[in-house]
């Protein structure tokens, strides 16, 4: 076809033929092919599941991942409530029978007080009742101290620490159910409606090693037309200028726009230049097609009275031989 552009043609006629930009999608592990979601000739729209491969070992991945970030979120848990109910209840009817066995020691030592005067007891009997109300009076303090400490969560830096290891179990989930996607792959995000299904490169059941291309989609909008002009005529071409695209079997020309202008020849003699060798050099040149009608296959469906019809798209198949007339 490069040499086909060096035929006798107008001087604002050439020859080329139509391209295409593939998107081969692959995934980065390998496993067997279960299922195919797609087939030859079909079009998809962006982010449609393509293909599926075997994933029992990214599976059980996620379920260990799942299982050790709800174990560490319990732990947090735990650190930040402090001691079980049951364990507070313990310390609080230790205190309450303390409190009691105060008060009894604190009567016995008022009543010693009240008789030592007398002489009904005797400075011994006083002290001895002295030194176990001071003794009943500190356990209570005791106990009541454990209690403030037992309703305390954890300390700081321990929070801290197993709040870390709630991260770090939360990045090792994200990372399997990651690798679990991988082994599902999508057809790529995009502005425009609708990927072509070029082509499927293996069956089901086929092992499939990391990154061999699985399915072959064509973007509507990386088709292109490819063609090639003489070096007298490579100087009149600019970026953004439009070209008209005939192909046979489709009357109306197809409007393109230049997107690339070669900036070396593709053929190049083997002796110096001349007046006769340098009209053997041609340039390649890119044109792309203006972007279809703003009116969706969708709603021409559900209401075909929303607009007039969508114009028929033509036929830019790659592969398609070409005339570009620069007006």
């Amino acid at each position: 076809m490069a040499f086909g552009g060096c035929k006798n043609t107008p001087g604002n006629t050439f020859q080329g033929y139509v391209e295409g930009e593939y998107v081969y999608v692959a995934s980065p592990y390998g496993g067997r092919l279960l299922t195919l979601m797609v087939r030859r000739g079909q079009t998809v729209p962006p982010d449609a599941g393509l293909f599926g491969l075997e994933a029992v070992e990214e599976n059980e991945a996620v379920a260990r991942a799942e299982q050790e970030l709800a174990a560490q979120k319990a732990v947090l848990a735990d650190l930040r409530l402090g001691k079980r109910p049951q364990e507070l209840d313990v310390i609080r009817a230790q205190l309450a029978q303390a409190k009691a066995t105060e008060e009894r020691s604190a009567k016995q030592r008022r009543r010693d007080e009240a008789q030592i005067t007398s002489g009904a007891i005797s400075r011994a009997d006083l002290e001895a009742s002295q030194a176990q109300h001071t003794a009943d009076a500190q356990k209570v303090r005791e106990l009541a101290a454990q209690l403030a400490v037992a309703e305390l969560s954890a300390r700081a830096h321990q929070i801290d620490n197993q709040a870390a290891l709630v991260k770090s179990a939360e990045a090792t989930l994200a990372e399997a159910r990651w690798r679990l996607a991988q082994k599902t792959p999508a057809a790529p995000a995009a502005a425009f409606a609708r990927y072509l299904v070029v082509d499927t490169l293996f069956r089901q059941g086929e092992w499939i090693s990391s990154g061999t291309p699985v399915v072959k989609l064509l973007p509507p909008d990386k088709v292109k037309v490819r063609f090639f002009v003489p070096e007298q005529a490579v100087s009149r071409l600019t970026l953004g200028q439009r070209v008209l695209v005939r192909m046979d079997g489709w009357q109306e020309p197809v409007n393109c726009r230049i997107s690339f202008v070669g900036p070396e020849a593709e053929y190049t003699p083997p002796v110096i230049y001349s007046n006769d060798t340098r009209q053997k050099l041609i340039f390649p040149v890119e044109a792309h097609p203006d972007p279809p009608p703003d009116f969706s296959e969708a709603t021409a469906a559900t209401n075909p009275d929303a607009a007039a019809p969508v114009p028929a798209r033509p036929p830019l198949h790659p592969g398609l031989p070409v005339t570009v007339e620069v007006p």
